[in-house]
């Protein structure tokens, strides 16, 4: 990939104009961008806003070019990981701070916005934008920037490249697999030998990266302090105008709050695992391997009588991600693009497969969504198998390109195409996999037979174990907690896993199959931790948004019970979407979803979906000692 000669020349421009003070001529608006005003002289009223709309004409089209590009080699590293396309992603990501972090950049927008109460709403959301932006490398410390941009390359092609294993002749792997192969025993095997080696299997990753993770948290921290920030995790919360602790007491609360569902819920798990593998006694907190999830963040499989997967058994996997498009122009939105399908890497790497430099090609293995143009050029990375899990998860991402899509046109300046805030974009996909899941969809699809009969409550258990009950303590309590000690508390080295497997403990009630060796790193396996760092809190507080927009759309639009729920055809529900998501990041999150909604964020929507559930499970352990595990 080579860097386009019109974007050196801009960024050259840019570079020159900001270094000396100067102001030139702007380059042409991009959509969304309006032409700037004539700018008045010296302190008359409109020259606060007349100067930052000049600095935003000039600035724009510059931050989309680069972007662009940093999204193209990024794109191109993550589906075919090898040494050159690392290092392009490093170069183009050095580009990219060149221009978003330029320091008489960050000097001119600081300045700016020390006038707010003369600039437009609007106008000051994209000055804050570019503050926020230039945190993640500002070039008012060169070295610091670039060494951070290129250890977050190194350590993603690690996790990307990095080749599992089940047996292994010496230090030949002889056995090579694929996630999916681990995911697949964790969820299906009986066998507690295979389960075990499987979990450790999927657990090796993590001490090649710990020394890049105690690298990088420095790196990080160093660069949120440089812009005023008190380390990367008060970086990372800003873009929910809120400080650390007012986010970590919010996520308490939330957890708090779930606190006994989870108990009910964790006793009967306990208890069911312990009679499946023929345990002699329940124990107090749930070894690792007996879940369905390599870090215990869902546990499939429990729900007896839900067999989800049989409903998609005999589809193709492209068929998955064609009904899942199909869930949304039903609704009226727009076909995607036909790039998406022809650009888009969508399903495993064949067997013959080749890559860069004649070896077989290696991908990122987590489902994400891509945006790489802030326009039409949208994308999928997944490795979508004819399963439920990947049922749910293209219905999902779907919902992350539908954004990306519905907020990019004129309204919206190129600065604010992104959620109301990062959970808007994760809320919207969640709540589209809960719809995908609801009964009377699958039965208009034809999944789920007319007459067939359904346990509710085996099938709200089976919502509950692969959802928000289980998800949001490792969300709220593990990740949230973890990173916050990591970046903010200044977690030492010898501390990386113990601490980690404490946070385990105390929210989720797990333990691993025996001690961890504290001088490896079992977090460092979460991608998140690596490549998406201090921001996990965004999928809980998307799963409690889930649910208060759902009961919204089944609630008031639909007059439908929250449980059995069909969007799909209902085009007043699209045209909600659409409120929900083409204004982007224009408005205040707050604002809006009580304008969506008629209230602020709240968990009861949740807290009431799951209530006979709760009362189910009270029922079912009965005589037990259900007391959290101190």
């Amino acid at each position: 990939m080579k860097t386009p000669s019109t974007w050196l020349l801009a960024l050259a421009t840019f570079t020159l104009a900001t270094a000396c003070g100067g102001t030139p001529e702007p380059a042409p608006a991009p959509e969304g961008v309006p032409e700037a005003p004539e700018e008045p002289e010296g302190d008359a009223p409109g020259a606060a806003e007349a100067e930052a709309q000049r600095l935003l004409a000039l600035y724009t089209p510059l931050f989309v070019a680069v972007r662009t590009e940093v999204s193209r080699a990024n794109w191109v590293a993550s589906t075919d990981v090898s040494e050159e396309h690392t290092g392009l992603r490093t170069g183009a990501s050095t580009a990219y701070s060149a221009i978003t972090g330029n320091a008489e950049l960050i000097r001119q927008v600081r300045g700016l916005l020390e006038r707010r109460a003369e600039l437009e709403p609007l106008t000051a959301r994209q000055l804050r934008e570019i503050l926020l932006d230039a945190a993640y490398a500002p070039m008012t410390k060169p070295e610091l920037a670039r060494a951070r941009v290129a250890k977050e390359s190194e350590v993603s092609a690690i996790l990307d490249g990095f080749e599992f294993c089940l047996a292994r002749d010496g230090d030949e792997c002889t056995r090579p697999v694929t996630t999916n192969d681990l995911d697949r025993v964790l969820v299906e095997s009986r066998d507690l030998a295979a389960r075990r080696a499987a979990w450790e299997a999927s657990k090796e990753v993590g001490g090649a990266l710990r020394e890049g993770l105690l690298e990088l948290r420095d790196l990080r921290n160093g660069v949120a302090r440089e812009m005023g920030y008190d380390d990367f995790f008060a970086l990372q919360v800003a873009n929910y105008d809120m400080s650390s602790d007012e986010m970590m007491a919010l996520l308490d609360q939330l957890l708090a709050e779930m606190q006994p569902l989870v108990t009910e819920l964790h006793c009967w798990v306990r208890h069911t695992l312990a009679a499946r593998h023929g345990a002699d006694e329940v124990p107090e907190r749930i070894p690792a391997h007996w879940l369905g999830n390599r870090w215990a963040q869902s546990w499939p499989g429990l729900a007896e009588g839900v067999n989800l997967d049989a409903l998609v058994e005999g589809k193709e996997p492209s068929w998955l991600v064609e009904q899942a498009e199909r869930f949304y122009t039903s609704m009226g939105l727009p076909e995607l693009p036909e790039s998406f399908f022809t650009e888009s890497d969508l399903y495993p790497v064949a067997e013959g497969d080749v890559g860069a430099g004649g070896e077989p090609r290696k991908k990122n293995a987590h489902a994400s969504a891509w945006h790489l143009d802030l326009d039409q050029d949208v994308r999928s990375l997944m490795s979508v198998e004819t399963n439920w899990r990947w049922f749910e998860t293209t219905h999902h991402e779907l919902g992350h390109i539908y954004y990306y899509l519905l907020y990019a046109r004129d309204e919206v300046p190129p600065l604010l195409r992104g959620g109301a805030n990062r959970s808007f974009h994760e809320g919207v996909g969640e709540l589209i996999s809960l719809a995908s899941g609801q009964p009377p969809y699958l039965r208009e699809v034809e999944l789920l037979a007319e007459d067939a009969e359904l346990d509710e409550e085996a099938f709200l258990l089976d919502q509950a174990l692969t959802g928000p009950v289980v998800f949001l303590p490792f969300a709220v309590g593990v990740m949230s907690h973890y990173e916050y000690d990591l970046y903010a508390g200044g977690l030492a080295a010898e501390e990386l896993n113990t601490r980690w497997w404490e946070h385990v403990a105390r929210y989720q009630g797990v333990v691993p199959p025996e001690p961890r060796d504290a001088g490896t790193c079992d977090a460092c396996t979460k991608t998140h931790i690596m490549d998406d760092p201090a921001q996990y809190y965004d999928y809980a507080l998307a799963t409690v948004l889930r649910y208060q927009l759902h009961e919204h759309i089944c609630r008031e639009l639909l007059e439908q019970d929250p449980h059995a729920c069909n969007y799909y055809g209902r085009e007043e529900v699209g045209a909600f979407l659409r409120e929900v998501m083409e204004p982007g990041a224009t408005r205040d999150w707050r604002e809006h979803l009580e304008a969506l909604t008629g209230e602020g964020l709240t968990a009861e929507p949740m807290l009431r979906y799951f209530a006979p559930l709760k009362e189910w499970l009270a029922r079912e352990n009965e005589g037990r000692s259900c007391a959290w595990p101190s």
